[in-house]
This record gives C-alpha cells, structure tokens and sequence, in this order.
C-alpha cells in the first residue's frame, strides 16, 4: 500500500506506537498506556495519510476478507430499535448519521468512559483481530481538499475516517462535539447553540451543524465577521429541515441567550494571499470574562481547539469552559468508532 511522502504508517502495540516519517527516516515513539491501552489489540495498524491518492497492493482482498465487520445485529442497545442492522462503513460526513445512530454511538462512548486496563470490557478487540504487518485496518485520512475523503471510500476495501478534508467537514469532531453538549447540558432537543469565528471555512462548525438538524427545537445562531459568514448550503440545509437559524453580528447579545457558545479560530491559511481579509476577520470575536458575565449560569463555551487568542485564558477557570472535556470525550468517541468499524457491538 502506498503513502503519502509526508505522512507514514503507524502500529500501535500495547503500551506505544510508533510512527515513521517516510522522508526523513525519523522515528518518533509515543507512549499511549493512558488511552489506546484500553482497546488492547495483538498488532493493529492505523494508516495516517494525507496523499492526494490511495493505491492498493494485491494484499487489498486479503483486507477486505479479514475485515468484515460491516453490519452488526443490535441487541439490547438502549435507544436503537431491536434487530435493526447497524452499518458503519466509513465515518466521512456528517450527514450520513441519523438520530438513532447517534445515541448508539453515544451509548458505546459512554461503555468506553468505564473501561479500565486489564477489564473485561479491555478484551474486546483481543482474538478478534487480525493483521498482516505492515498493512492497515482502518485508513485515518485528513487532507486539504474538500471530498477527498468521500473520493478515497469509494475505492477503499478498508474503512476510511475523515479526520478533516480542508473546508469540508469534520465528522469525529461533530459526533465528540453533540456528545459534549448531552453531557454538559443533558438534552439535544431545544436547545440554543452559538456558532462564533470563521463559518465560510470552518469543517468543525458545518459538520456540527448537520448533526444539531437531528434533533428537535434546536436554534443555530451565527456570529462571525462578514468575510466568513456560514455558506448558503448548510442555511439552505437548516432551512430545508426546520430547523432555525439566525445571523447576528452582537456576540454578547447571542451568548446571554445559548446554551452552547461554540466559538472557533480565525485560520491564517484559509485566506491564501488575502492578508487583509485575515486582518479584518481575527480578533474581531472574542470570549472573555465580559462574555461570561451575561452568559447562563448552566450554558457552555466549546472550542475545538487549538485556540489563539479568540479566547483568553482566564476562561480557563470558570467551570463553564467545557473545551478540555470537550477534549477529553473525543477520546471516548473515537474508541467507540473504532470498535464499530472494526469488531461491530
């Protein structure tokens, strides 16, 4: 299997993985006792690849015969109705989960939450298996155009999950970010969620937007400077699922009235040679000790992270800024993906 000259192959093993840069030859060792060591697995491989291309060797049908784990039969999952098949192929769009997959997804995240080294709940994946070395599992795939992950699944033999394919979307980040919300807030339906910063080239913001649409009574405002603005497909989407939407240019105004204060970064190198677009866009929305102030006492600020300066640090400490467990439950969420693609429930 081919990859990209900047990306490499990485095996993970019990207590590390190791990945290997292709052009420079340089090893870099991370210990990972702390996290993966809760899925224990005899030798996984997870390719990161951000190549414009996947080609396949011959081994690609040995792959796909020894990695069958594409519909499930459900049973005894709360919220998902009884012998309904549960199919996840890839993960590359928000939009192919419904609300029902949701809460079953959130359901193994929670399962995930409870699992101790040396559990049983630890020995789902031993056993069951098995990999040639030097080839992948699961395909983990961030690249700078839009659709590239939706491209490379269509000719994979092994899942694919979009990590992020330039201004497109996001998935694992929307399904850690709906999560969050249930946790912090405890309910999906009816509430008030603020998007804040760059909406034109922000995945993060249009895949979590496709998942608010799933449930009822939600409102979406939009705050962001003019040169960013939310893209007509995900209104136009909002609008075709009832679901409300409103723009407004007065954060104070939209963080007194959330739930959810979502804000993000303005990225440098979404706007190319456009140094003064990026200057008129950064700073201009901040969360601060002011925004704060008029938020409700049970509402949240989220961040995918990292953060610049949109918003200042002595956030940190109110108990509102739910970003690093935020965070943290991307972990969980991406264990329990991992387990669906690969063993099923």
């Amino acid at each position: 299997m081919a990859s990209s000259p900047l990306f490499s192959m990485s095996t993970m093993k019990r207590d590390s993985f190791v990945m290997k840069t292709i052009t420079s030859n340089k090893e870099f060792k991370f210990n990972v006792s702390n996290s993966f060591d809760k899925l224990p697995v005899t030798s996984p491989t997870l390719l990161l690849t951000g190549a414009n291309s996947l080609k396949w060797g011959q081994n690609e049908s040995l792959l796909r015969n020894r990695m069958q784990c594409c519909a499930v039969e459900v049973k005894n999952m709360p919220g998902y109705p009884m012998g309904k098949k549960f199919e996840l192929d890839d993960v590359i769009e928000a939009q192919q989960f419904d609300r029902e997959t949701l809460n079953a997804i959130f359901e193994v995240a929670k399962e995930m939450e409870n699992i101790k080294k040396n559990s049983p709940g630890s020995q789902i994946l031993k056993d069951t298996i098995r990999t040639v070395e030097g080839y992948s599992d699961i395909i983990v795939m961030r690249h700078f155009e839009s659709g590239a992950a939706k491209r490379a699944a269509a000719t994979a033999g092994i899942p694919i999950i979009n990590a992020g394919d330039g201004p497109g979307q996001h998935p694992t980040q929307a399904l850690l970010d709906v999560y969050t919300i249930e946790r912090e807030i405890g309910k999906l339906d009816g509430i008030r969620v603020g998007l804040v910063g760059d909406l034109a080239n922000g995945r993060t913001v249009r895949s979590l937007a496709y998942l608010l649409a799933e449930y009822q009574d939600v409102k979406i405002y939009f705050v962001s400077p003019d040169v960013v603005k939310m893209k007509d497909d995900i209104k136009k989407y909002l609008t075709r699922r009832g679901v409300e939407w409103e723009e407004s240019g007065d954060l104070m105004e939209v963080a007194s009235k959330c739930d959810v204060v979502y804000q993000t970064r303005i990225q440098r190198e979404r706007f190319g040679e456009r140094i003064d677009l990026y200057e008129e866009a950064r700073g201009k929305y901040i969360v601060d000790e002011n925004v704060l102030k008029v938020m409700q006492k049970h509402a949240v600020v989220m961040h995918p992270l990292p953060r610049l300066d949109e918003i200042t640090v002595d956030v940190d400490a109110d108990p509102r800024a739910a970003y690093f467990r935020q965070a943290k439950n991307g972990l969980y969420i991406r264990m329990a993906l991992l387990k669906l693609l690969l063993v099923g429930w």
